[in-house]
C-alpha cells in the first residue's frame, strides 16, 4: 500500500499543510520540523504525488463543483452564483454529484489529483465524517473552497451561513407563536450545518426554561421513510405543536402527513423549514422559512476560489465568510391559539 501524505501527518502529529510545506522546503517551516518530515518520508519510502508540482502550472480553464444533490433549491441557486463569477473569468463549470455518498465523493476527489480541473468548490455528502480525501487534494496543490456543508478539520476557505443563530431564531419564533412542545427533525449527524442548527434549537429551549422538552427526531434518507416517521410522530399521543424541518426535503412529507391525518396548520401544528423553496409562497398555508443566501454564498465561494487559482501565495486556509440567513414569517406559524 502506498504511503500518503496524511500518513506522515498522522505519525508526526502535524497538519497535512505543514507536511506539504516541509516537503517543498518552505521558509515557513522550521529546520527541525523539516528534518523530522524528511526522515520519516525516507523511512516510509514516501513518493510525492507526481502531479503536485505541475497542477499550478497547467490550466484547464475549468472548475469543479461537488454537490450532494441538485434537487434542493439551495444548490440550484448556489450554482447560479458560482456560474456568474466563472463566466466572467472565462471558466467552465463541471458539476459532480455524490448523491450523499462518501464513497462517490472520495472517488471524485481522487480523479481531481490528475489536474483535470483548476480548482474545486465542494459541499460534502451526508456520509462524510472526516476530510482526509480532501486534504490529499489540497496537499497536491489544488485550491479547494467549502460552501454550506463543510469539514471542520480541513484547513481551507469556508463559506457558511449562521446556522446556530438560525436554529435559535427559528425555535424562538415558534415559542413566541405559542408552541410548548417543539420537535427538531434532524438529518445526518455528521453534517456541521445540521448539528449547529440543532444546537441553536437546544439552546433556545434551554434559555426559555424548556430544556426538558428537547425532542430530536432522526429522519430517513428517502421521502417515503420520512413520510412514515413524520406521520407516526403526528399521530402519536405525544405529538408536538411545533416542527422545525432542518432541510428542505422534509417539507413535503410534513404537509402530506398533515393532510392525511387532517391535522391543520397552523391551528394544531406550526411548521418552519430551512429552505429556499419558492413554492413556500403558494403552499396552503404558506410556509414560514429560514432562507439561506444561496446565490450570494455561491458567488463568494467562487470569488475566493479564483483568488486561490490566480494568486500563488493567497492563503485560502485563513478565509471564512459567514453570510446570515433570513427568517420569513408566513401563515404556517401564525400565533393563533392551539
Amino acid at each position: 500500500m502506498s504511503v500518503k501524505i496524511t500518513d506522515l501527518a498522522r505519525q508526526l502529529n502535524l497538519s497535512v499543510a505543514t507536511i506539504s510545506k516541509a516537503l517543498k522546503d518552505s521558509h515557513e517551516i522550521s529546520s527541525e520540523t523539516k528534518q523530522r518530515v524528511f526522515e520519516l518520508a525516507k523511512k516510509l519510502n514516501y513518493t510525492p504525488n507526481p502531479y503536485a508540482s505541475g497542477l499550478r502550472k497547467r490550466s484547464s480553464k475549468t472548475i469543479a463543483v461537488v454537490l450532494p444533490e441538485v434537487a434542493d433549491s439551495f444548490f440550484s441557486l448556489a450554482i447560479n452564483g458560482i456560474e456568474s463569477i466563472a463566466h466572467d473569468k472565462g471558466y467552465h463549470v463541471l458539476i459532480y454529484l455524490t448523491h450523499e455518498s462518501f464513497e462517490r465523493e472520495e472517488a471524485i476527489l481522487k480523479e481531481f489529483q490528475s489536474g483535470r480541473v483548476d480548482g474545486i468548490l465542494i459541499s460534502v455528502s451526508g456520509e462524510t465524517c472526516a476530510g482526509n480525501h480532501i486534504k490529499e487534494v489540497i496537499a497536491a496543490g489544488m485550491p479547494v473552497v467549502f460552501f454550506d456543508r463543510i469539514c471542520e478539520d480541513v484547513e481551507t476557505a469556508k463559506i457558511v451561513t449562521d446556522d446556530f443563530e438560525s436554529g435559535y431564531n427559528a425555535t424562538s419564533h415558534l415559542l413566541k407563536a405559542g408552541c410548548k412542545k417543539i420537535v427538531y427533525l434532524s438529518t445526518s449527524s455528521s453534517l456541521s450545518i445540521n448539528n449547529k442548527r440543532m444546537a441553536g434549537y437546544m439552546q433556545a429551549l434551554t434559555d426559555n426554561g424548556l430544556a426538558n422538552t428537547i425532542d430530536i427526531i432522526s429522519c430517513a434518507s428517502d421521502d417515503e421513510g420520512n413520510y412514515q416517521i413524520i406521520h407516526d410522530l403526528l399521530k402519536s399521543i405525544h405529538r408536538p405543536d411545533g416542527l422545525i424541518a432542518s432541510v428542505e426535503k422534509l417539507t413535503t412529507p410534513i404537509y402530506l402527513a398533515c393532510r392525511e391525518i387532517n391535522l391543520s396548520i397552523p391551528e394544531k401544528l406550526k411548521v418552519i423549514s430551512f429552505t429556499n423553496l419558492q413554492a413556500a409562497l403558494i403552499l396552503t398555508p404558506t410556509l414560514t422559512t429560514v432562507t439561506q443566501p444561496a446565490f450570494e454564498m455561491g458567488k463568494a465561494a467562487a470569488s475566493l476560489l479564483f483568488k486561490g487559482i490566480e494568486k500563488k501565495n493567497f492563503d485560502l486556509s485563513k478565509e471564512k465568510i459567514v453570510i446570515p440567513s433570513v427568517l420569513a414569517e408566513r401563515s404556517s406559524t401564525t400565533s393563533q391559539k392551539i
